[in-house]
């Protein structure tokens, strides 16, 4: 097990997912930017200019790693080889954060790329815990679960997600993600008070708080439906759900999300600028 005095630690001020594209500009003038994220899955080579890139960004940043093809909800049992390239990884790089999803996206020798929903129930539960356990044994620390943004809802769950998180966190000790725009996202597709779900959940648990864009369509029934597609800034409303997260938290490490259609940097650095706005009203 790594040496927990080792650790590193996210500042509770803005961060931003890493694109190459901005190499040159957030050494150079990394305004607001505090701490940067990676993709895990595209960092696991074995050199090259990503990797000499991502070491001397480490040199200057706090750094978190974002897991996306772990599949910790699937039926089956977590891929042993990826487990040992994303061991490797976090080996070196000893980010300040590790991360992944409440979400599944294998099946069998399939691989999915969405991150699908599961149904919260008991037998979820242990699966999803013995998955946890087995991540965090093999990494060498405490990971963070991140809360999906979903469209549609299982008859057969018997756990808010608010509930199921938190008991997830209890029984396996790892931290929580909060994507509060995941959760405009699916109070939106599932009718249900977004304001609410914060006050449900295990605030206390968050290591982290991600925003991202999202875009609008209709379902068959002509009934808004709101695509989390990180592709766009941050709207409004999403935005006073983060202060009102923020005025129960307390400050937190924020992440701006911005994958698809990605932005010149200034564009990028002016959302990150307004997180710091945010945290700076609950400082005050």
């Amino acid at each position: 097990m790594l040496d927990t005095a080792a650790l590193k630690h996210l500042p509770a001020a803005p961060g931003v997912g890493y694109k190459p594209q901005h190499f040159a500009q957030i050494t150079a003038e990394p305004g607001s930017v505090n701490w940067l994220e990676i993709h895990a899955e595209n960092y696991m080579g074995d050199g090259g200019r990503p990797l000499a890139q991502l070491r001397h960004l480490a040199e200057r940043f706090a750094m978190s790693v974002h897991g996306v093809g772990l599949s910790i909800g699937g039926e089956g049992p977590l891929d042993t080889d990826h487990l040992a390239r994303l061991k490797t990884l976090v080996g070196w790089l000893n980010p300040a954060s590790f991360s992944e999803h409440l979400a599944w996206s294998t099946h069998d020798s399939h691989f999915y790329n969405d991150l699908l929903p599961l149904p919260y129930t008991d037998t979820a539960l242990t699966r999803v815990c013995d998955h946890i356990d087995q991540l965090q044994e093999a990494i060498g620390r405490k990971m963070l679960l991140e809360n999906p943004s979903s469209y549609l809802a299982f008859a057969e769950s018997t756990w808010s997600e608010p509930e199921f998180l938190a008991e997830i966190s209890r029984r396996t000790g790892c931290g929580l993600l909060l994507d509060v725009n995941n959760v405009f996202v699916s109070a939106t597709n599932l009718d249900f008070s977004p304001q609410g779900y914060i006050d449900a959940f295990a605030l206390e648990k968050v290591g982290e708080i991600h925003l991202g864009g999202h875009d609008k369509d209709e379902d068959d029934h002509g009934r808004p439906l709101l695509i989390d597609s990180h592709g766009r800034e941050v709207v409004d409303p999403v935005w006073a759900l983060l202060d009102y997260t923020l005025a129960q938290s307390g400050a937190k490490p924020i992440l701006i999300e911005w994958d698809n259609d990605v932005p010149d940097w200034p564009i990028l650095e002016a959302e990150a600028a307004r997180a710091a706005s945010a945290l700076e009203r609950i400082a005050a």
